[in-house]
């Protein structure tokens, strides 16, 4: 399973045959999404830049779960809301591309405020 939608409501399913729903307002989704958010950045702490960018399988692994769950918890607040993550995310970088033009941008880290 790939998609989004199918992945939304294996969520969905899981939830429901826990009687999770319950639990899963806007506001708490947000904390969970943080809370795993941070979790993810703990496996970083105290990394070089190459360390950061290759990490052996060992510590790959725990990494990948931290970032499914935030993934998980992003697909499931976006679900509760009726928000589809595909089409904002598509949104986002045509906006993104007025803000930061490549010619004006390029190599630059700088925020669009900025320039």
């Amino acid at each position: 399973m790939s998609d989004i939608k199918d992945l939304q409501k294996l969520l969905r399913d899981f939830a429901a045959e826990r009687d999770w729903d319950q639990f899963h307002s806007p506001k708490n989704l947000a904390m969970a999404l943080s809370v795993e958010a941070s979790e993810l950045l703990e496996h970083f702490q105290w990394l070089s830049e190459a360390e950061s960018a290759s990490l052996p399988p060992d510590k790959l692994a725990p990494v990948a779960e931290e970032m499914a769950d935030v993934f998980l918890y992003l697909l499931r607040m976006a679900d509760k809301m009726g928000v589809d993550l595909v089409e904002q995310g598509h949104r986002k970088i045509v906006k993104n591309r007025g803000r930061y033009p490549a010619d004006k941008v390029r190599g630059s880290s700088k925020k669009y405020s900025e320039y």
